[in-house]
């Protein structure tokens, strides 16, 4: 189980730039992602996109990258040929001009000269390429633990509130012969009130209250809630995405324990029911921020 809300933050540095990148994700019932980023990374929004999909299937995320240029991105390239045959000429010179100096070079000056040294200016993210791949890399690390570590932590709560839930079911279900018999008597005494002192048929009498307290009992809304607390139990051990499921499941849930509700007669009954209510309200809850 996985939360979707995450952090991560990480930092490059080298002699040419700084590299910061920061990713934050909040609930959403699907995946959208928000890129932030200067232009000169325009094309590598689809790569650091791809890489967030294998991450995470749910969720708002929000990706900022920024950059600080601290000297030019630029190839510098020295041709030792051409650097050589401009010494060779320089000590050629000194020969033939027959005079007793030293030969001092302008270093400035003499990279100046045509052939010695190109620059060639890097376009495009790749200038960046480590910085990224570093960053990346370590944003992935943090999102990733931050996910698994709150998706624990709610687990843990879930699986304390689908007890409650299922402790509040086990009560009912013990007072669920009380709440037949005293529906049975409210049916038997509301018929005999519409009745008056008029002669009936007692045969007929129960069998129509037979068919009520059958519409009316909860044996198949207890059968069905036993059902979904037991799948709720087990989504909760999926390594799968389970968010929408549990949504669901809750709906389903909810469904039936207002039946139940409805039904009910019993104060202690109705004393569970508001409990499992309660719970199931802090279910939801939790579960928006599941995957």
């Amino acid at each position: 189980m996985k939360s979707m809300t995450s952090f991560g933050y990480a930092e490059y540095s080298c002699d040419n730039y700084m590299l910061s990148m920061e990713i934050k994700s909040v609930n959403s019932r699907f995946l959208e992602i928000n890129c932030l980023m200067p232009p000169v990374f325009s094309a590598y929004e689809s790569e650091i996109t791809e890489l967030i999909k294998k991450n995470a299937q749910r969720g708002h995320v929000d990706l900022y990258l920024k950059l600080k240029v601290l000297k030019g991105a630029v190839d510098v390239n020295l041709d030792e040929k051409t650097a050589s045959s401009y010494m060779e000429a320089f000590s050629r010179l000194r020969k033939m001009s027959g005079m007793e100096f030293d030969l001092k070079l302008d270093l400035a000056a003499f990279a100046q000269l045509e052939g010695v040294m190109a620059s060639t200016p890097v376009s495009g993210f790749e200038a960046y390429r480590e910085g990224l791949d570093y960053c990346s890399s370590e944003i992935m690390k943090q999102f990733a633990a931050t996910r698994e570590r709150e998706g624990k932590a709610m687990k843990k709560n879930l699986s304390s509130l689908i007890d409650q839930i299922d402790s509040s079911l086990s009560v009912i279900k013990a007072n669920a012969a009380d709440m037949e018999r005293s529906l049975r008597e409210s049916l038997e005494s509301r018929i005999r009130d519409m009745l008056g002192d008029k002669d009936y048929d007692e045969n007929r009498l129960l069998m129509e209250v037979a068919l009520l307290l059958n519409k009316y009992t909860i044996s198949e809304e207890m059968v069905r809630l036993d059902a979904h607390i037991a799948e709720f139990r087990r989504l909760l051990e999926s390594e799968e995405p389970v968010g929408k499921r549990m949504d669901f499941l809750s709906q389903e849930m909810n469904r039936e324990i207002n039946t139940i509700g409805s039904k009910n007669q019993v104060v202690s009954v109705s004393f569970e029911v508001v409990n499992m209510k309660d719970s199931l309200e802090n279910i939801r809850e939790q579960i928006r921020n599941i995957e």
